[in-house]
């Protein structure tokens, strides 16, 4: 071989890695500094005036800003895509805050998903685990409505099943596409909870307040957990919108049967 001809291939795998690299090395630097623990219920009703200010004179650039911050944090694994898109309702009013939620959640899932088709596809197999080759098998039945299915409902972690479709060598048409159709309910879903959301902070505070103001002593809390908001009826509604996606495959399965 060549000098040109190895300074081309040492060139070509560099370029193959980059992806990789860039993303890895976020990653490091977004848990390094502790930015997963930021996406908090807690953390957006402590900064929701400062942010509703900013965005009275930058409403266009606040828009832009949480849309990247959304699509880096599915890019980089980092949980909370629920409550982005619930601060999204809060902050841009339900319609907006989906449209933003929706698209920066596929943008997101779009690069975790080219980059696990690099040389970095046996490391992520190895931490995807085991359920990466049951995901493969629907993959390969019926890899648009499969994918649809896991979209609409929350049986496996976001990430993985981003990591699983690129291992199960899903098209990238076919992978974007059931990706932002399926995340269509969920993002209108929970950015709807998220546009109604300043009357459970406010009532929130003045219980706090109050107990703070009765009890001194007595430890008190400022309850603004996910469950309080997320309801039962919400994540069943989604749970049926994913089972009928499963409806073509099993028709398919049936008729293939002798």
């Amino acid at each position: 071989m060549t000098s040109a001809m190895a300074s081309q291939s040492r060139f070509s795998t560099a370029k193959r890695w980059l992806p990789v690299a860039v993303i890895a090395g976020l990653m490091a630097v977004a848990y390094g500094l502790g930015l997963h623990e930021q996406i908090s219920l807690q953390s957006i009703a402590a900064n929701r005036a400062e942010l509703r200010r900013y965005m009275a004179d930058n409403w266009l650039l606040a828009l832009l800003i949480y849309g990247l911050v959304y699509a880096c944090a599915v890019a980089l694994s980092i949980p909370g895509a629920t409550l982005l898109t619930i601060m999204g309702g809060l902050l841009f009013g339900w319609l907006t805050g989906a449209i933003a939620a929706i698209m920066a959640a596929t943008a997101g899932a779009t690069i975790i998903f080219l980059a696990a088709r690099t040389p970095l596809e046996a490391a992520l197999s190895r931490k995807a685990g085991g359920i990466v080759s049951k995901l493969q098998e629907g993959f390969a039945r019926d890899a648009f409505n499969y994918l649809l299915f896991l979209r609409l409902t929350p049986v496996f972690p976001f990430w993985l099943v981003n990591i699983a479709a690129a291992l199960a060598q899903v098209r990238l048409k076919t992978f974007v596409s059931a990706t932002l159709i399926g995340i269509i309910p969920a993002g209108f879903a929970f950015s709807f909870v998220g546009s109604g959301l300043d009357s459970l902070i406010d009532s929130q505070q003045l219980a706090y307040d109050a107990c703070l103001a009765r009890t001194p002593a007595t430890p008190c809390s400022f309850d603004l957990s996910a469950s309080r908001i997320i309801t039962p009826q919400i994540l069943l509604a989604l749970a049926a919108l994913g089972v009928a996606a499963l409806i073509p495959v099993l028709a398919k399965r049936l008729r293939a049967r002798p």
